[in-house]
């Protein structure tokens, strides 16, 4: 398992679209905290790209890593190598990877600009969303042969976790405006690991405004400690279910 996860990790931290994203990452966050002046702004600024970017590039190039390497898998397959080992050596390669990537890219800005506390906090935020999205993309992957049908998984699961989920939440509550909704509300917040990230870090912030209305209601409920602490239990949820489901298919997946 080591030799394997040692020889994806370097192998995608050669990739141009790797090093690409690294770089990315590291001019927008430099940038925004050099022009914003101010740190609070950079951090917010820098948020919004985390919260939209990190998730993007993560599920989009974990699926399209996979379907490519499919005649490396059935190589690895042919090997007496244990199914779930070769899984789980992809699978942390390819989180390692991403993480490296955006801690070279937005890690070290925010322990330049930000106090220890809630650079921490962000760090965190976006290595949980990479993992995350990167579980989701195998099981993406395991549920389709075809790559472009894998890819608009992809696509249309990124959509829902970071544009429509919010609005969805919005809706229900206007149309049950008259009733009591607001422990279900909480929740519906724990179907979004985008929006627990985004509470995880404003909670930290002190941002009600930018939080959006599952995080307002997330915040009335548990309060600064409560909702930092159950807000990472469910991230680590996040990242063990999609990736449990796609190792249960992989074991099983004719080759």
């Amino acid at each position: 398992m080591i030799r394997i996860l040692k020889y994806v990790t370097l192998d995608i931290l050669k990739n141009r679209i790797i090093i690409v994203y690294t770089v990315i990452l590291a001019l927008f966050s430099w940038s925004a905290f050099g022009l914003e002046g101010n740190a609070s702004k950079g951090l917010l600024t820098v948020l919004h790209i985390v919260l939209l970017a990190v998730p993007l590039v993560a599920v989009l190039f974990a699926t399209i890593y996979v379907y490519n390497n499919n005649e490396f898998i059935e190589l690895l397959v042919s090997h007496p190598v244990k199914r779930s080992m070769i899984w789980k050596a992809l699978f942390a390669g390819l989180s390692l990877s991403m993480t490296v990537a955006y801690l070279l890219g937005v890690g070290i800005p925010l322990l330049v600009f930000a106090d220890a506390a809630t650079a921490g906090i962000m760090i965190t935020a976006g290595v949980l969303l990479s993992m995350i999205f990167v579980a989701i993309a195998f099981l993406g992957s395991m549920l389709t042969r075809d790559k472009a049908k894998g890819v608009g998984i992809s696509i249309l699961l990124w959509l829902y976790f970071t544009l429509l989920f919010d609005g969805l939440i919005l809706f229900l509550y206007l149309q049950f405006a008259d009733y009591p909704i607001e422990k279900p509300t909480v929740l519906l917040c724990a179907l979004s690991p985008v929006d627990l990230c985004r509470i995880l870090v404003l909670l930290r912030l002190d941002e009600s405004a930018m939080m959006g209305y599952t995080g307002a209601v997330f915040r009335i409920f548990f309060g600064d400690t409560g909702g930092l602490v159950l807000s990472g239990l469910l991230l680590g949820l996040w990242i063990l279910l999609p990736f449990r489901l796609s190792l249960k298919k992989f074991r099983k997946k004719d080759l």
